[in-house]
């Protein structure tokens, strides 16, 4: 399986991509650049694909788990509770296609800041 790493601000995450057409759509523009925003436990930004919304698409997700906001054309990857969250779970502002999973521990992006630059780079 393909591996990608994910540069955001001091923190990188190793992923592993699944075998979606959202993560086949990002893989074909490896590298890319962009830049972090935040909202609660969530870092999302943009990146360059259009994708349709998968039919096993949702809003609550896991830990590691590496998601697409079609509407927004972002990747959000989501560590904890954000404002639409109910109880302890990770819920997303939308319907998400799950395209990744990290290798690496997700909650590490706390320190993640708007406005921190991100890479999207193959692995080596």
């Amino acid at each position: 399986m393909q591996r990608i790493n994910i540069g955001i601000g001091s923190v990188t995450l190793e992923a592993e991509l699944l075998d979606t057409p959202t993560a086949k759509a990002i893989q074909k523009k490896i590298p890319f650049s962009s830049s972090a925003q935040t909202w609660g436990m969530e870092v999302y930004f943009s990146a360059p694909i259009n994708a349709p919304l998968e039919s096993d698409a949702r809003d609550v997700i896991e830990a590691g788990e590496i998601a697409f906001w079609t509407e927004g054309q972002c990747i959000a990857i989501g560590y904890g509770k954000t404002p639409v969250s109910i109880g302890n779970e990770i819920r997303l502002a939308a319907r998400t296609n799950i395209w990744a999973r990290s290798l690496t521990d997700v909650t590490s992006l706390a320190e993640v800041s708007a406005g921190d630059a991100v890479t999207v780079t193959a692995t080596e």
